[in-house]
């Protein structure tokens, strides 16, 4: 058995996933399949995705159905950087259209931590470790 993060978008999977594999070390687009003429999704978006990200195997779509929910900062994607500046390099990537939900600080818990979801909607805690 394997439990793999599998992220819903409807329309921007392959710009998402291209952006988070471009900001971690040891990542990598596994495979895409696309949809084709005549099947459910728009021909070209992504009907499944693997990707990697220092090689943590996730998988995206981009969904053809509507739906009355989104991505939600409830689940989200949390990262143990090296250090504070990754983490500031990572956050202001997910905060450029995005939104912070906790801007980098000190919260007391570790020796910085910040909160943000992306232009995407997927939503990101950022730490560096005490």
């Amino acid at each position: 058995m394997q439990i793999t993060t599998f992220l819903m978008f409807t329309g921007a999977a392959e710009e998402a996933m291209n952006f988070y594999v471009s900001l971690f070390p040891n990542s990598r687009v596994v495979s895409v399949a696309r949809y084709g003429a005549g099947e459910p999704g728009k021909e070209g978006t992504v009907k499944q995705a693997e990707f990697e990200l220092n090689k943590t195997r996730l998988r995206c779509i981009d969904s053809p159905a509507k739906h009355a929910f989104t991505f939600t900062p409830s689940i989200s994607l949390f990262i143990d950087c090296d250090d504070a500046a990754q983490l500031d390099r990572l956050f202001a990537a997910f905060n450029d259209g995005g939104m912070a939900l906790m801007p980098p600080d000190n919260y007391g818990f570790s020796k910085k931590f910040a909160w943000v979801q992306d232009r995407f909607g997927v939503s990101w805690q950022l730490n560096v470790p005490a």
